[in-house]
C-alpha cells in the first residue's frame, strides 16, 4: 500500500474539526496543545485532560476556570536518552497511558484534552500510544491522524519504544512513529534542526 493510499483510508476513518480529532481509533475525541495554548480550550467541552509537564513546574492555574473536568498530572523530562538529574520516561510512565485508556476506553468522555508544555512531544507520544493501545496493525494509521491534528509534532521516542514492547508490537509503532519523524522533519525542517542540536540528533534521519 502507498502512503497516498494509506492516507486516503486514514482520512475516511477520521474528521478534524479546528483542533478536535474524531477518530474511530478512540471512542472520544482528543484534542492536543502546549501550556499557551491551554486558554484557547476553556470553552471547548473539555471533560478528561493529561498534563504532562516538568518536575519541578507548577501546576497551570488556567484549569480553575475550565468548567468540571477529570485531570491527571504526570510529571517526567522530555528526554529519549539518559540526562543526570532528570526524571525520565519509563515504564512506570507508560504504563500510567495504558492504565488511562483502559479506564476511559469504559468511561464517558465528551473531549481529551492531552498537553504537555510545547505539545510536540510528551502528548503526542501519549496521543499515538492511546489511538494505537487497542488496535494492533494501525499503527502508521494512528500518526496519520496525529499529522492531520497536530502537523508540528514529534513523538518522544522512548515512550513509544517503551509502549511497543508493552503492547507486542515488535517494532510496529517504532517504525511508524520514525517514518512521521521522516515526514515532519521534511515539512519542519526548522523544528529537525532543533532537536538535532538539542540531544535529540539520533531521532532525525533526514540530512
Amino acid at each position: 500500500m502507498t502512503t497516498d493510499q494509506t492516507r486516503s483510508g486514514a482520512d475516511a476513518r477520521a474528521s478534524a474539526c479546528g483542533d478536535l480529532l474524531h477518530t474511530d481509533l478512540l471512542p472520544y475525541p482528543i484534542s492536543i496543545c502546549g501550556l499557551r495554548e491551554l486558554m484557547t480550550f476553556s470553552e471547548k467541552g473539555v471533560s478528561h485532560v493529561v498534563t504532562i509537564i516538568d518536575p519541578d513546574y507548577p501546576d497551570p492555574e488556567v484549569f480553575e476556570i475550565y468548567p468540571e473536568h477529570t485531570r491527571v498530572v504526570w510529571r517526567f523530562d522530555d528526554h529519549v536518552t539518559p540526562v543526570d538529574g532528570a526524571v525520565m520516561p519509563d515504564e512506570a510512565a507508560v504504563d500510567r497511558i495504558l492504565e488511562l485508556g483502559e479506564r476511559l476506553r469504559d468511561s464517558h468522555v465528551d473531549h481529551l484534552l492531552i498537553h504537555c508544555h510545547a505539545g510536540v512531544s510528551r502528548s503526542t507520544a501519549t496521543a499515538a500510544i492511546l489511538m494505537t493501545q487497542f488496535n494492533p496493525g494501525r499503527e502508521e494509521e494512528a500518526f496519520e491522524h496525529l499529522r492531520q491534528i497536530r502537523p508540528r509534532s514529534w513523538p518522544n521516542g522512548l515512550l513509544c519504544a517503551i509502549a511497543d514492547e508493552k503492547l507486542g508490537r515488535d517494532g510496529k509503532l517504532v517504525e511508524a512513529m520514525a517514518r512521521h519523524h521522516d515526514i515532519v522533519a521534511e515539512q519542519d525542517p526548522a523544528l529537525a534542526e532543533y532537536l538535532r542540536i538539542n540531544g535529540r540528533a539520533h531521532e532525525v534521519r533526514l540530512r
